[in-house]
């Protein structure tokens, strides 16, 4: 796989202002150059797994999965649900990067195999930094078999 192909972070968040945001930081902190930004459940699946609109994507799995919980098609809980139960992808890791604070989500997320479950802050300069820091700690620090 060519190197300019390789995907580091897929974000599946159906807001485009947080979405932007979120690009934005790991662009400041030079981790956005290999991210793939999807808008829906569906499109994730298809991401990961080759299929629909992404069937001609070489296949190479991203180092981290920046997941939202509440969106159209598929909610994020569904996704988790089949990234997980499938041997392709269940050591990928994933964070839920949501607004909801539920507790049913946070452990209905963690029941399913989420690796981390974020609460997105509010304040800019504080969503900022969280996602900053989830992307060093993810796509350089954390170890993933092979």
């Amino acid at each position: 796989m060519d190197e300019l192909e390789v995907v580091e972070i897929l974000l599946v968040e159906d807001s485009e202002e947080d979405a932007e945001l979120t690009i934005r930081a790991l662009k400041k902190n030079n981790l956005g150059n290999k991210l793939v930004w999807v808008k829906d459940g569906v499109a994730a699946l298809n991401f990961i797994f080759c299929t629909g609109e992404y069937a001609s994507r070489n296949k190479g799995d991203p180092k981290l999965i920046l997941l939202d919980i509440k969106m159209p098609k598929m909610d994020g809980v569904e996704v988790l649900k089949r990234f997980k139960a499938d041997d392709r992808s269940k050591t990928i890791p994933v964070v839920m990067l949501t607004s909801s604070a539920e507790g049913r989500d946070v452990t209905d997320c963690y029941k399913l195999g989420v690796n981390s479950y974020l609460i997105k802050p509010v304040d800019f300069d504080a969503f900022m930094s969280v996602v900053a820091q989830v992307g060093l700690y993810w796509t350089v620090m954390n170890k993933v078999p092979k």
